[in-house]
């Protein structure tokens, strides 16, 4: 039988009510409430599950506050993430959220709807508020697996998001390519270098940034890239292009082969493009564009993907944009 008393401030003034639910078998629960009601709600609940043998202790998710779940999360998950400087800024904007001081255990579906109506009335596109949302499912069942929060509800799935249509099909225009190399070459090496060679290897920003000198095989024109997006490790093999590229390097005493971080190789990138007058372009399109220029190579879908390290075939069609007039002329 559940005990419900009042509790009182130092000025005597009923300010909740206390359960405690003592159950042979269970450590004992207890919980303050504002209204009796929801005392003796919560206590018929509780004593329900145990008479059931289903009861698991929410406890600790009724004291850790999604701020702290976050910090935790930062610490013992984010960390051993690639993305984990990335990620930092979206657990940043979730710790400045209306969520932050609400225990996990009272975060419910309808408070996880509003917060996205709110930053998609804030103007955030679907896609950063999908991210929000993936990452703070993705700390709720990490609490409920392994945080010991096992009577955990995830609320997350429960609210839709419109998928968001990030697909893109930016290919550098007519003359772009060579503005751009200009600006690059404006703006200092390694830049003009590391935008030729992912042009011609359709490599990832962060796997250019990792690039060592003890991975490049100049004899047989293969770079070892140990650590790619997918986890696996995968083979390019180099072109002449490319070869020509990394043989007029200076070898650095470190081992690297660029030495420039991966986000700094973005803000050079964008800072070339407006100094070329290129709108709408990003690093990550050199991608898109080394892979359709393969295919217009002549190479066929499985050898394309062996380069680019596309696991599927429905990845690399998001990354291949062949142009009709290209095509028109293979037509004849």
């Amino acid at each position: 039988m559940a005990a419900i008393d009042p509790r009182f401030d130092k000025d005597g003034n009923r300010i909740g009510w206390q359960v405690r639910v003592r159950k042979r078998g269970y450590p004992a629960q207890t919980r303050t409430w504002r209204t009796k009601a929801e005392a003796q709600a919560w206590a018929r609940q509780v004593e329900n599950e145990m008479d059931r043998g289903v009861f698991v202790s929410r406890k600790e998710a009724e004291n850790t506050s999604l701020a702290e779940a976050l910090d935790r999360y930062t610490k013992e998950v984010s960390a051993r993430k690639k993305g984990a400087v990335q990620e930092q800024s979206i657990i940043k904007k979730l710790s400045e959220s209306t969520l932050a001081d609400t225990f996990l255990a009272s975060i419910q579906g309808k408070d996880i709807a509003k917060y996205r109506d709110t930053m998609l009335a804030d103007g955030y596109s679907p896609i950063t508020v999908r991210r929000r949302l993936s990452l703070l499912s993705h700390l709720f069942t990490i609490a409920g697996k392994e945080w010991g929060m096992a009577g955990l509800a995830n609320p997350v799935p429960m609210v839709s998001v419109q998928k968001p249509n990030n697909a893109r099909d930016r290919r550098l225009l007519e003359g772009e390519e060579d503005r751009l190399l200009a600006a690059a070459q404006e703006y200092g090496e390694p830049l003009p270098s590391i935008i030729r060679f992912a042009m011609e290897t359709a490599m990832r920003r962060g796997e250019i940034a990792a690039m060592h000198w003890c991975y490049v095989d100049l004899r047989t024109s293969v770079l070892l890239v140990p650590d790619s997006k997918s986890g696996d490790p995968r083979r390019v093999p180099l072109s002449s292009r490319a070869l020509a590229v990394l043989t007029h390097l200076p070898r650095r005493v470190d081992g690297q082969v660029w030495g420039i971080r991966a986000d700094s190789i973005t803000q050079a990138f964008d800072r070339a493009c407006r100094r070329a007058n290129i709108e709408n372009l990003r690093f990550h399109d050199l991608r898109h564009e080394a892979t359709s220029r393969l295919f217009e190579k002549g190479l066929n879908p499985m050898q394309v993907a062996a380069i680019t390290g596309h696991k599927t075939l429905q990845m690399l069609k998001r990354y291949t944009h062949l142009r009709a007039e290209d095509l028109a002329k293979l037509l004849g």
